[in-house]
C-alpha cells in the first residue's frame, strides 16, 4: 500500500462516524426496542410503566388533552405522586392552549406532581413563542422509556359512538443503556423551564443493565441545530436499496426533495406515506405541491385513507429505522425541540417494514396521468379531519414557509407549477385581495395592529438591552471586588 493510499484510508469517513458527528448522538449498544402501533399499544404500555414506578416519572408531551384519556393519565400520575414517587410533567404552552384548563394542571400540582409549562409568552420576547417543545416521551426509574409521535388525548383512541376512527401513530419502548440518554433528553428541556433535575434521577449508561442486542441513538434536537435535517439528508444520500418514509406534516423543502429524487433516480426504492386528510388547513395541498418532482423522479407517494396519519417514521435498507416526534418540515427541523430514536438492527427494521406494508394496504398511491394527477380523497375528508383538531402553530409555521415558496415560484416564475398549487394560489390570492380592500377602506384596522406590534418589539428590545447592561455591570463589579480582595490578601501575606 502506498503512502497516498494510506493517507486516503485514514481520511475516509464511515457512515457511522457521519451519524455521530451530525446528530451528536453516540450509538449505544445493548438495548431492546419494541415497536408500538397506535394508542391501542402505546397507552397501555405507558400506563403500566407509570403504575410500576417506584422512584421517579419523567413525562413530556406536546399536548395533553383534558378529556377522558387525559384524565385517565392524570389520575395515574396523581396516584403515584401521592405514593411518594417524584413525578415531573412537562407540557408545551402553545400545544396545550385550548386543550387543558388551569384547573386540570392545578389538580395535578395539588396531588404532588411537579408540572412545568414550556415557553409561555414573555413580554421581552415577542416571537419567542415560535420555538416549541414538540417532544413526546416517558421515562420511569431509569428502567424503561418511550419515544413517540403520540400526544395524550381521545383523538388517538377514537370514538366509535361518534363514528371517529383512531389516529394512526407510532412509538417505541426502549430498555437498556439508551434509557439514560432519553432521561437526559428530558432533563435538557426540564432545565430550560426551571431548576434542573436531581442528579440521582439521571442514570449513567454504564449503570444500567443490558436490555437486549439492539444499537440505538437518541437524537434530541433543539432549535437552529438542524441535526435531524442533516441526518435526513444523509440517510437519503446513504440509502442503497430502500428508503420508506411516513410523515404527518410533510412540506417538501427543495434540498430535501432533491435528495429524495436523486436517491430514486439512482435506483433506491423511495416511498413516502402521508395523510390523505390533515387536521391543519391547506396542509394536504402543501404536501401535494411537492408530489410532481418526486413522482417524476420515481419516488412512490401514498396517501392514507384513514382519518389522520400522525406517525413520523423511516426505515432504510432493511437495517436503519427512526421513530419519534420530528416531521419532515422546517418547523420540526429548525424551530422545535424534537426527540427521535434511531435503531440500527435488521430484525427491528424488518418489523418496521411489515408495519409499513400493512399501512400501504390502507393507502392510495398517487400517480401522474398526463397532465392530471389522480387523487384518492375528496374535500369532505379534509373537512372531517379539520373538525377533529385546529392544528398547531408549529405545523402552521411550516405551512407558511411552504406557501411562501409556492407564491415566490409563481411571482418569479422560477419553477413549473402544477394543478396541486392551484388551490393554494387561489386561496392566497383571495386573502391578499381581502386584506388589500380592508387596508383601503379601513386603514386603521391594518395600521393599528402593526403599530402595537412595533411598540411591543421596541419595548422588548429596550428591556433586553437594559438587562444585558445591568448583568454586565454586576459581573464587572464582582470581578473588581474579587480582584481587590485578592490584592488585599496578597499584601497581607507579604
Amino acid at each position: 500500500m502506498t503512502a497516498d493510499s494510506g493517507t486516503s484510508a485514514s481520511w475516509r469517513i464511515t457512515v457511522d462516524d457521519a451519524f455521530s458527528r451530525i446528530v451528536a448522538a453516540p450509538l449505544v449498544p445493548g438495548n431492546s426496542v419494541r415497536l408500538l402501533r397506535d394508542a391501542a399499544e402505546n397507552y397501555p404500555a405507558w400506563l403500566d410503566a407509570i403504575g410500576a414506578a417506584r422512584s421517579w416519572i419523567h413525562f413530556e408531551s406536546y399536548i395533553i388533552h383534558e378529556d377522558a384519556i387525559g384524565r385517565q393519565f392524570a389520575a395515574r400520575l396523581e396516584e403515584r405522586a401521592r405514593a411518594g414517587v417524584r413525578v415531573s410533567l412537562l407540557y408545551d404552552w402553545l400545544g396545550a392552549l385550548g386543550h387543558a384548563s388551569r384547573r386540570f394542571w392545578r389538580r395535578l400540582r395539588d396531588a404532588g406532581v411537579e408540572v412545568r409549562c414550556f415557553n409561555p409568552p414573555r413580554f421581552d420576547s415577542p416571537f419567542g413563542w415560535l420555538s416549541r417543545d414538540h417532544r413526546k416521551m416517558l421515562a420511569v426509574d431509569g428502567r424503561v422509556a418511550f419515544a413517540t409521535g403520540l400526544c395524550v388525548g381521545q383523538r388517538w383512541v377514537g370514538d366509535p359512538g361518534r363514528g371517529l376512527e383512531p389516529w394512526r401513530d407510532t412509538g417505541v419502548e426502549v430498555r437498556g443503556p439508551a434509557v439514560a440518554d432519553l432521561e437526559r433528553a428530558f432533563a435538557q428541556t426540564w432545565s430550560a423551564c426551571g431548576p434542573p433535575l436531581p442528579e440521582a434521577e439521571l442514570p449513567r449508561r454504564e449503570a444500567l443493565p443490558r436490555g437486549g442486542a439492539m444499537a440505538v441513538r437518541v437524537i434530541a434536537s433543539m432549535p437552529t441545530t438542524a441535526e435531524l435535517y442533516r441526518l435526513d439528508q444523509l440517510i437519503a444520500a446513504a440509502a442503497k436499496k430502500s428508503l420508506w418514509l411516513t410523515d404527518a406534516y410533510f412540506v417538501g423543502v427543495t434540498p430535501y426533495v432533491q435528495a429524495l429524487c436523486a436517491a430514486a433516480r439512482d435506483g433506491v426504492d423511495v416511498r413516502l406515506l402521508v395523510p390523505g386528510a390533515s387536521d391543519v388547513f391547506l396542509m394536504r395541498s402543501l404536501s401535494r405541491a411537492s408530489y410532481r418532482p418526486l413522482l417524476e423522479a420515481g419516488v412512490r407517494v401514498f396517501e392514507w385513507r384513514g382519518p389522520m396519519m400522525h406517525a413520523k417514521a423511516a426505515v432504510a435498507d432493511s437495517r436503519w429505522s427512526r421513530v419519534g416526534s420530528t416531521n419532515l418540515n422546517v418547523a420540526s427541523w429548525l424551530g422545535n425541540w424534537e426527540l427521535d430514536v434511531a435503531v440500527e438492527d435488521e430484525h427491528f427494521a424488518g418489523t418496521m417494514e411489515e408495519v409499513y406494508r400493512a399501512d400501504l394496504a390502507g393507502a392510495t398511491e398517487i400517480v401522474l396521468a398526463g397532465r392530471r394527477r389522480i387523487g384518492p380523497r375528496s374535500g369532505e375528508a379534509d373537512r372531517r379531519a379539520s373538525r377533529q383538531s385546529a392544528g398547531s402553530v408549529g405545523r402552521m409555521a411550516a405551512g407558511a414557509i411552504g406557501l411562501g415558496s409556492t407564491v415566490g415560484a409563481a411571482i418569479a416564475d422560477r419553477r413549473v407549477l402544477g394543478p396541486a398549487e392551484a388551490r393554494l394560489l387561489g386561496t392566497i390570492g383571495l386573502v391578499v385581495l381581502t386584506l388589500s380592500v380592508i387596508a383601503v377602506l379601513w386603514p386603521r384596522v391594518v395600521v393599528v395592529p402593526f403599530a402595537v406590534l412595533g411598540v411591543w418589539i421596541a419595548l422588548a428590545l429596550l428591556v433586553r438591552a437594559w438587562r444585558l447592561r445591568t448583568r454586565h455591570r454586576v459581573e464587572a463589579e464582582t470581578v473588581d471586588d474579587t480582584q481587590r480582595r485578592g490584592q488585599h490578601t496578597g499584601s497581607g501575606r507579604r
